[in-house]
C-alpha cells in the first residue's frame, strides 16, 4: 500500500532552512504556504534550494498555498490572485501538481453573493492550472467570518462547498480539509469526511477541543472560549478514523500539521507538539510498513 505522508506546513519566506532543519525529525512532506502574496520570492531559485534540501530524502513537496482574498484586490490582498497564477506557474518546479488556499469572498456579504465571482476568478485560475496539470484546493477555515459576513473565505461549510462545486463543476478543483475547523462550528467532522471524500485533495492536520462543559452552560456567544485549535494528538479527534476513511477511498494526498496554534504545545515547545503530532499520526497511519511472510 502506497504510504499516506505526514508532513509539515512551512512558510516559503524561509522554507529551505526550516526543511533542513526538521527534516531528521521524520518529516515526510512540506506544504509551501504564503500569507497574501508571494511578494518578491523568486519562485525558480525557490525551488532550487528546497530541491536540494531534500535530494536523496523520502521527502516531497506536497502543495504551494497562498492565504489570502482573491476576489477583492484590495489593500493587502492587491497581489493574491497574480499570487495563485504564479504559483499554479511554478508547482511544476517544486514536484507538486496542487495549488491551495482561500477561495476570498465579497466582503461582508452573504456567501451567495461572492459565487458570480468567485465562478469567474476560478473559473479562469482552474483553466490555466489545468493547461499545466495543476489542481486547485479550498482550505475551509472561516477566519472569524460566517454565512453573512467575512471577508476571507466562502469554503468553511458545506452548504458553500455544494454551491461552489455546482457553479465550477470541473474536475481539478476540491478541498484542503482539516477536522478542526468544523469542529469550532459544532460539526462532527467523521460523518463529514465520509461524505466529501472524494472532494478531498489535501488535508491539514489540525484538531480541536470542544468544552463541551461550557458549550452546555454558556453557550458559544458568551465570553468564555468553548473550542481550541489542536495539534494532532491533543485534540478530540480520531485521526485513525480519518485515515481509515481517507485510505478506503484511495485518497493520494498527505496530511500536513498546521502548527502554531496549539494554546499548550506553543513558542518554544511548538516544534515538541508538531514531531509528537507526527509520530502520532504515523501510529495512527499504523506504523511502519512490515512485509507479510512468504
Amino acid at each position: 500500500m502506497e504510504k499516506l505522508r505526514i508532513g509539515t506546513l512551512v512558510s516559503g519566506g524561509n522554507a529551505p532552512s526550516v526543511i533542513s532543519q526538521i527534516l531528521p525529525y521524520g518529516f515526510e512532506s512540506f506544504s509551501i504556504t504564503f500569507w497574501q502574496t508571494t511578494g518578491d520570492v523568486d519562485l525558480k531559485e525557490l525551488a532550487e534550494k528546497v530541491n536540494e534540501q531534500l535530494e536523496g530524502k523520502d521527502a516531497i513537496i506536497s502543495c504551494l498555498s497562498v492565504f489570502g482574498n482573491p476576489l477583492t484586490g484590495h489593500g493587502d490582498n492587491a497581489d493574491t490572485l497574480a499570487s495563485w497564477e504564479r504559483l499554479i506557474d511554478h508547482a511544476h518546479l517544486f514536484g507538486t501538481d496542487l495549488v491551495t488556499g482561500f477561495t476570498g469572498r465579497i466582503v461582508d456579504r452573504p456567501i451567495e453573493e461572492s459565487i458570480p465571482k468567485f465562478k469567474e476568478v476560478f473559473g479562469e485560475l482552474a483553466k490555466r492550472a489545468a493547461d499545466k496539470g495543476v489542481r486547485l484546493a479550498f482550505e475551509n477555515c472561516d477566519m472569524g467570518g460566517d454565512w453573512y459576513k467575512g471577508d476571507w473565505n466562502i469554503a468553511h461549510n458545506p452548504t458553500a462547498w455544494e454551491m461552489m462545486f455546482d457553479a465550477l463543476p470541473v474536475d481539478n478543483i476540491g478541498l484542503e480539509w482539516e477536522p478542526c475547523h468544523q469542529m469550532v462550528s459544532l460539526i462532527d467532522p467523521i460523518p463529514q469526511l465520509r461524505k466529501w471524500v472524494d472532494m478531498v485533495f489535501h488535508v491539514h492536520g489540525k484538531d480541536a477541543t470542544i468544552a463541551w462543559d461550557i458549550v452546555r452552560e454558556y453557550g458559544v456567544h458568551g465570553p468564555k472560549e468553548y473550542v481550541w485549535h489542536r495539534t494532532p494528538g491533543f485534540g478530540d479527534t480520531n485521526w485513525a478514523d480519518i485515515i481509515t476513511i481517507l485510505r478506503q477511498a484511495d485518497y493520494k494526498g498527505t496530511i500536513d500539521i498546521e502548527g502554531f496554534h496549539d494554546p499548550v504545545y506553543k513558542g518554544e515547545l511548538e516544534m515538541t507538539g508538531q514531531v509528537h503530532g507526527l509520530n502520532y499520526l504515523k501510529f495512527c497511519r499504523g506504523g511502519d510498513f512490515v512485509p507479510n511472510p512468504v
